[in-house]
C-alpha cells in the first residue's frame, strides 16, 4: 500500500462520543454480537453493490464474485473482517463512520436512559451497529475504496473511539472494505477461528452470500508456509427460500435482527410462499418495540425487495400500506424486472395484488397474536396502537378486520389501560342493545368523570373512553362494527333505543312538555352562546352539560386544527340542563331576571370546564361566581 496523503484529524459528532462511551463502557451485555453488527453492514454493502451493477456492470470491476472474508492474527491480536461490497469513498467514511446518520440524532440522545440493558435496544434502531467494534477493540482502522473510484482514491479511516478519527487518502487495488480491529488486552479470544466460526454460525449463517474463514492447515515442518485457503462457513442460503419446516425459531430471529437492524426478538413473523397467477415468497415480522422515527412519516420504511434473489431495493414502501410502516422483513418476486425503480412499482398493477395479500397477511398475523397471545398483543398496542388507529382510514377494504384490532379504555377499567377490544365489548353488550358507545376527551379522568356518562352508568352500560389525539378523526371513518353502529354519547340527542323502556320515555315527554317554559327563558338568557336548550336525558347527578351537534366538530378535532393553524368552523353547543337536579329547580324558580341570567351562564361555563373547554371569558365567569358567593354569605 503506497503513502498516505491528504491526512486529517476530525472530531466526532457529540453525539457519536456519547454513543462511543456506552460502548466503551460494555453497553453490550454480550460482546460477540459486534460480529454478527459488522457482518451484517458487509452484507449491505454488497447487497447495494448487486444493485447499482444492474444499471453499471461495469462497477463488478471484473469480480462478480461477491463474498465476506473473516481472518485473525492471534500474535498482532486483530480481527480483519473484509467484503467486496460497494465500498466507500472519503466523503463516505466521515459521513458515515463520524457522524450518526439519518435524522435521529436527537431522538437518538433524548431516549438514552443511562440504564445500559434499555439503552442497548436502541443501538439498532439508529443504524449505529459499527460503533459496536469498540466494545472489544480499542483501535479500528477501515480501509475502503468505493466501486468505480479509481485505485488511487481509496480512504484510510482510524480511531481509537476517543474523541477524534484520522482520514487519509490510500491506494487501494479492490473495491470494498477492510475493517481491522485491534483487539483491547481482555478481548484477545477473539482471535481464534473455532471462537469467530461459532460466532458466524450461531448469528449470521442466514446470510445469502458466502463468509469465508482461513482453513485450518497443519503446517509441515521445513516447508514453506501453505497459501491461505478460505472455506465458507456459513449456509450462504437466503433464508426466506427454504421451507418453513427446515427453519428454526432462533434462524428466523436472527434474520431479523439482521434485515431490521434491531437488537430484540421479533414479536411474531410470518413466513409464506405463494405460487400460481404471481409467485413471491415474503417474510414479514411484527418488531417488538416501535422504532424512535414511527410517527415520521416520511421516515424510511417499507421491506427489502428481491427479484428472484437478487436484492434490488432496501425499503420499498409500495407492499403495505403507510399504517403498517412498522412491518419489517423482505419480499422476493419472481414476477418483476430486475431493473425495477420506485416509480414503476407505483404504477404496477402486479404491485397493486401483491399490496392486498401482504397487507391481509400482516392483519392475519395480528388477529392470530390477539386471539392467542393477548399478553404479548397488549405490548403491541402500547407501542403500535396509535400507528394502527391511521387504518381505517387509509384501508377501507380492511376497515372491519382493522376494527377488530382495535383497542380502547372503557367505564368497565379503572386505570385508562386500552385493553377492550370491539369483539369483546359486544360479547358483554346488554340484551336489546344495539350500539357501540364512545365518549372522546383530552385525558382519561376528564372523560371517566363526565357527566354525559351519568345515565351509562346508571343502567349498567359500558361505554368506551377514547382520549388519544387521533381518536376523534378516527371515528369519523368508523361508522359501525359487526352490524352494530358507533354513537358518540356526547353528540346529538341521545337515544338509548330499546334500552329505555316504554314508561322512561313516556316520562321523560311529559318533563319535557312541563319544562318549556324553564326551555325558553334559558334561550333567552344565554343567546347566541348555545345553539338550542333542551331537557337531558343523559344526566342523573349534574346539572347541565353542553352536547355537540350532530354535524360539528368535537372538541378534539377542533383543539388539532387550531393548534396546526387552520381555520375551525363556527359552531355552537347544545346546553341540555337536568330538570331534578336542585339547582335547575331553583334555577326555575328565580324571578330576577338579572339573577337568573347570571346563573344560567355560570352552570353553561361549568358544563364547557367539564367537557375539558376552555371558556370564551372567564373573567365574566369569575365576575358572575364572586356576585353569588356575595349574596349566599351576607
Amino acid at each position: 500500500m503506497s503513502v498516505e496523503t491528504q491526512k486529517e484529524t476530525l472530531g466526532f459528532q457529540t453525539e457519536v462520543k456519547q454513543l462511543l462511551h456506552l460502548m466503551i463502557h460494555s453497553l453490550y451485555s454480550n460482546k460477540e454480537i459486534f460480529l454478527r453488527e459488522l457482518i451484517s453492514n458487509a452484507s449491505d454493502a454488497v447487497d447495494k453493490l448487486r444493485f447499482e451493477a444492474l444499471a453499471k456492470p461495469e462497477l463488478l470491476e471484473g469480480g462478480a464474485e461477491l463474498k465476506i472474508r473473516v481472518s485473525f492474527d492471534k500474535d498482532a491480536k486483530t480481527v480483519t473482517l473484509e467484503d467486496n461490497g460497494i465500498g466507500m469513498s472519503r466523503e463516505d467514511a466521515v459521513t458515515h463512520l463520524g457522524t450518526i446518520a439519518k435524522s435521529g440524532t436527537a431522538d437518538f440522545m433524548k431516549h438514552l436512559s443511562g440504564d445500559q440493558k434499555k439503552d442497548s435496544h436502541l443501538i439498532g434502531q439508529f443504524g449505529v451497529g459499527f460503533y459496536s467494534a469498540f466494545i472489544v477493540a480499542d483501535k479500528v482502522d477501515v480501509f475502503s475504496r468505493r466501486a468505480g473510484l479509481a485505485a488511487s482514491e481509496g480512504v484510510h479511516w482510524s480511531s481509537k473511539g476517543e474523541g477524534e478519527f484520522e482520514i487519509s487518502t490510500v491506494e487501494k487495488a479492490d473495491r470494498g472494505t477492510r475493517i481491522v480491529l485491534h483487539l483491547k488486552s481482555a478481548e484477545d479470544e477473539f482471535a481464534d477461528g473455532w471462537r469467530l466460526r461459532n460466532i458466524i454460525k450461531k448469528y449470521s449463517d442466514h446470510i445469502a452470500l458466502p463468509i469465508e474463514l482461513p482453513k485450518e492447515v497443519a503446517a509441515v515442518e521445513g516447508e514453506e508456509q501453505p497459501a491461505v485457503e478460505w472455506e465458507t462457513v456459513n449456509r450462504a442460503s437466503a433464508l426466506w427460500t427454504r421451507p418453513r419446516t427446515e427453519v428454526k425459531d432462533e434462524e428466523y430471529q436472527e434474520f431479523y435482527k439482521h434485515v431490521a437492524h434491531d437488537f430484540e426478538n421479533p414479536l411474531s413473523w410470518s413466513h409464506n410462499k405463494v405460487e400460481g397467477k404471481l409467485e413471491y415468497t415474503s417474510l414479514l415480522y411484527v418488531p417488538t418495540r416501535a422504532p424512535f422515527d414511527l410517527y415520521q412519516r416520511e421516515a424510511p420504511k417499507g421491506l427489502k425487495l428481491y427479484v428472484q434473489r437478487v436484492f434490488v431495493m432496501d425499503q420499498a414502501e409500495s407492499f403495505l400500506p403507510l399504517y403498517l410502516r412498522f412491518i419489517k422483513g423482505v419480499v422476493d418476486s419472481n414476477d418483476l424486472s430486475l431493473n425495477v425503480s420506485r416509480e414503476i412499482l407505483q404504477k404496477d398493477p402486479i404491485i397493486d395484488s401483491m399490496k392486498s395479500a401482504l397487507t391481509k397477511r400482516v392483519l392475519d398475523m395480528l388477529e392470530k397474536l390477539a386471539k392467542n397471545e393477548p399478553e404479548q398483543y397488549k405490548g403491541f398496542w402500547k407501542n403500535f396502537g396509535q400507528v394502527m388507529k391511521e387504518g381505517p382510514a387509509e384501508d377501507f377494504a380492511n376497515k372491519e378486520k382493522i376494527a377488530g384490532l382495535l383497542r380502547f379504555a372503557s367505564t368497565q377499567g379503572d386505570d385508562g389501560e386500552q385493553v377492550v377490544g370491539l369483539v369483546d365489548y359486544l360479547a358483554r353488550a346488554k340484551e336489546g342493545q344495539d350500539k357501540i358507545y364512545y365518549l372522546t376527551g383530552e385525558t382519561y379522568a376528564q372523560v371517566k368523570n363526565s357527566p354525559h356518562l351519568e345515565v351509562f352508568r346508571k343502567k349498567g352500560i359500558e361505554v368506551l373512553l377514547l382520549t388519544d389525539r387521533i381518536d376523534e378523526w378516527l371515528m369519523s371513518y368508523l361508522n359501525d362494527f359487526d352490524g352494530k353502529s358507533f354513537v358518540d354519547v356526547a353528540r346529538g340527542d341521545l337515544d338509548l333505543g330499546n334500552l329505555d323502556s316504554e314508561e322512561d320515555k313516556k316520562a321523560a315527554e311529559e318533563v319535557a312538555k312541563s319544562k318549556e317554559g324553564l326551555v325558553e327563558r334559558l334561550k333567552t338568557a344565554l343567546g347566541d352562546s348555545v345553539a338550542e336548550v333542551r331537557v337531558s336525558h343523559r344526566l342523573t347527578d349534574s346539572p347541565a352539560i353542553l352536547a355537540i351537534g350532530e354535524q360539528d366538530l368535537g372538541l378534539q378535532m377542533r383543539q388539532i386544527l387550531e393548534a396546526s393553524g387552520q381555520k375551525v368552523p363556527d359552531s355552537k353547543p347544545i346546553f341540555e340542563f337536568n330538570p331534578a337536579h336542585p339547582l335547575i329547580e331553583k334555577l326555575d324558580n328565580e324571578q330576577s331576571d338579572e339573577r337568573f341570567g347570571d346563573l344560567s351562564h355560570i352552570l353553561f361555563d361549568q358544563a364547557a370546564l367539564a367537557a375539558g373547554d376552555s371558556l370564551k371569558d372567564p373573567a365574566a365567569y369569575v365576575r358572575r361566581l364572586n356576585k353569588l358567593l356575595v349574596e349566599l354569605s351576607v
